[in-house]
């Protein structure tokens, strides 16, 4: 995976709150394979509180942009539900790391890519360092970035 402290935060855009929340949506899949619905997480969040803690209206807002300074229990409710630290809302470091690792997950949910993994695993360290570049010139052959994450 990429460093993410290596990046210079000088040339790197910041992302608003509303990207980093739809990017959690759109990094988690229900079990119809989809992204879950706004009521789908506001429902979540409330059964797991006890009680009426957001609605789905209010978390289509942050999404979206049109409501940009929530409550720190809304932010940690998001983070709850969605299996993030709350400093991923606020510390673009730690968003970038825990983006990295929710890219590997859901790479790993692939069957073929899990094979894979698996496979290579008992390999010998020589024997795996030439699967990671044959892998790279498939890349390469497919047109797609060669980065470690692949995700750019």
């Amino acid at each position: 995976m990429g460093d993410a402290a290596a990046r210079d935060p000088a040339t790197t855009p910041r992302r608003t709150l509303a990207e980093k929340i739809d990017h959690l949506f759109t990094s988690t899949l229900s079990a119809g394979g989809r992204s879950p619905s706004y009521e789908d997480v506001a429902t979540a969040i409330n059964i797991a509180a006890g009680e009426k803690t957001i609605s789905s209206t209010y978390v289509w807002q942050l999404r979206t942009g049109r409501k940009t300074n929530p409550t720190k229990r809304h932010l940690e409710a998001l983070a709850r539900h969605f299996g993030v630290s709350p400093a991923y809302f606020l510390d673009h470091e730690e968003s970038d790391r825990i983006d990295e690792q929710l890219t590997l997950l859901k790479a790993l949910k692939d069957a073929d890519v899990r094979s894979l993994a698996l496979r290579a695993n008992d390999l010998s360290p020589s024997s795996r360092r030439n699967i990671a570049s044959l892998i790279s010139q498939l890349r390469k052959l497919e047109g797609l970035d060669d980065s470690e994450s692949g995700s750019q």
